[in-house]
């Protein structure tokens, strides 16, 4: 029968037969392949979050829309004290939108992308289930690093 607390020994069968440790070398890599694995699955998030951002485009220019109102030079002393005509005209949003032969190959991408950080996420799971310390701060350690290192990548385009 598995034990159901934490332990810290040296000794853990992770996910398959063939990952069974025993030693402290091999608790080291084991913890050192969990942490990049955990890294890997919080890349893989930012990954698809900056894929949706990326590809989303603005919605083509109607030849039919109305050209932008003509630019007056006026001093800005009568800007400030009058009401302007283009803030009294009201403005469309833009919606992002995507080609129709794009999306699919787009939300193709996205659900193997998620199929794969669902995956990932779950044998992060069972991992730690193992109840190893050990495997359980590798994962820990490896999902702050993560973290630290991708998601800054968020903001630049």
């Amino acid at each position: 029968m598995m034990s159901m607390t934490f332990e810290a020994s040296s000794s853990v069968t992770l996910l398959f037969d063939f990952w069974d440790v025993h030693g402290p070398a091999g608790m080291v890599l084991s913890v050192f392949v969990v942490l990049l694995l955990t890294v890997f699955y919080e890349v893989l998030k930012v990954w698809r979050v900056w894929l949706s951002q990326r590809v989303t485009l603005a919605p083509p220019r109607s030849p039919f829309a109305a050209p932008p109102p003509p630019c007056h030079s006026t001093s800005t002393a009568t800007l400030d004290n009058s009401t302007s005509e283009s803030s009294l005209t009201p403005i469309e949003p833009i919606i992002p939108t995507v080609s129709t032969g794009h999306s699919w190959v787009l939300h193709g991408v996205q659900t193997l992308l998620h199929m794969l950080q669902v995956t990932l996420g779950y044998m992060l799971m069972l991992c730690v289930m193992s109840y190893n310390l050990w495997i359980f701060l590798g994962v820990v350690g490896g999902s702050v690093l993560g973290y630290f290192i991708s998601f800054p990548l968020l903001g630049k385009t």
